[in-house]
């Protein structure tokens, strides 16, 4: 199995292998984002001769970070257990609309605040109903011949790199303020991604597919210990070719791109909430542990730290909705 990571040790960062207990470093001119770019079939390449010739470092030894720096995050909405309950805690409507049916629905995250396992994800300014969403996501490499540009689901397919947990943080109660808005969400998810602990190599899963392109893996969530929620990746609504190719539909997909699953059924409170008719179980708080764990590819754990304290809401101002520039009574220079 070849897993692709990035780790501090001794103080600097760097990229490669993880093979057992062992971490075996790219040279310093390689990165992540190269292997990416250069496919792959390459980087299978590139790992064996790594993993046969560099010293290793123990894994307990490092802080594993992010798995890469990602050039765009869409986070998808695939999972039909996940929109329906969670429709029914924040608009109160049982069921799912039947746009969700008609074609995947994305939308874009933050890449600069994504975060790795082992790291402490503070609660944002005013936040009281914090929120975990177990996910999947797919990372997009290099495909010789390829622009990236409206993909078949078959293109889609190979564009795939490999495949890493996503944990999409999220601040529900700023969320729903949004969502009435009919855009976003923006403040309510930008504030912390979690990819981690490693990327996997797509060549892992090939044999698991199923006739439709589905996986059929193993997806789980705890909150300090405690079992919250499980489904399978093959309960999506469209396997990660087709989301891939859609993601590239009068538009491009470029290595470094990350598509996330959406949350698997009984993925995040959220939806409990709505199932449930109360916040059982309740937000998380300061201290709580939250560990994602795929089939294949590993878990992935974070403490909730304390909440900034901070007025972060600038209201409106109303406008007189004037069409023409009113002069002004004063004259200039007086």
């Amino acid at each position: 199995m070849v897993k692709i990571a990035r780790w501090n040790h001794d103080g600097g960062t760097q990229s490669g292998f993880v093979d057992g207990a062992n971490c075996y470093a790219l040279p310093a001119s390689q990165s992540v984002s190269s292997l990416l770019e250069a496919g792959l079939a390459e980087t299978l390449t590139r790992a064996a001769e790594t993993i046969g010739s560099a010293s290793p470092v123990q894994l307990a030894d490092v802080q594993l970070l992010a798995p890469l720096v990602p050039a765009t995050i869409r986070d998808f909405v695939a999972f039909e257990e996940h929109v329906e309950g969670v429709r029914k805690s924040i608009d109160g409507v049982a069921g799912v609309v039947a746009e969700w049916y008609e074609a995947p629905t994305f939308y874009f995250t933050n890449p600069h605040t994504v975060t790795g396992t082992g790291e402490v994800i503070g609660i944002p300014a005013g936040c009281e109903d914090l929120d975990f969403e177990t996910e999947v996501a797919a990372v997009v490499g290099r495909v010789p011949g390829s622009d990236g540009r409206n993909l078949t689901a078959g293109e889609g397919h190979r564009h795939i790199f490999g495949y890493t947990v996503l944990n999409d943080w999220s601040a529900r109660d700023l969320q729903r303020r949004e969502m009435k808005v009919s855009l976003g969400p923006c403040k309510g998810k930008d504030f912390a991604n979690t990819l981690g602990p490693w990327i996997v190599t797509a060549d892992e899963f090939e044999d698991l597919h199923d006739a439709e392109g589905f996986l059929p893996v193993s997806m789980a969530v705890e909150v300090n210990g405690e079992a919250i929620g499980r489904d399978l990746l093959s309960n999506m609504g469209w396997p990660f070719g087709e989301l891939v190719a859609y993601a590239s539909q009068d538009s491009v997909v470029r290595p470094g791109d990350v598509l996330g699953s959406g949350t698997c059924g009984s993925g995040c409170l959220a939806e409990l909430w709505g199932r449930n008719g109360s916040r059982t179980p309740p937000p998380l708080k300061s201290g709580d542990v939250v560990r994602m764990t795929v089939e294949g590819i590993g878990s992935i754990e974070n403490t909730v730290g304390e909440r900034r304290d901070a007025v972060t809401r600038v209201p409106a101002r109303i406008r007189p909705r004037n069409r023409v520039q009113v002069p002004s009574s004063v004259s200039p220079g007086r």
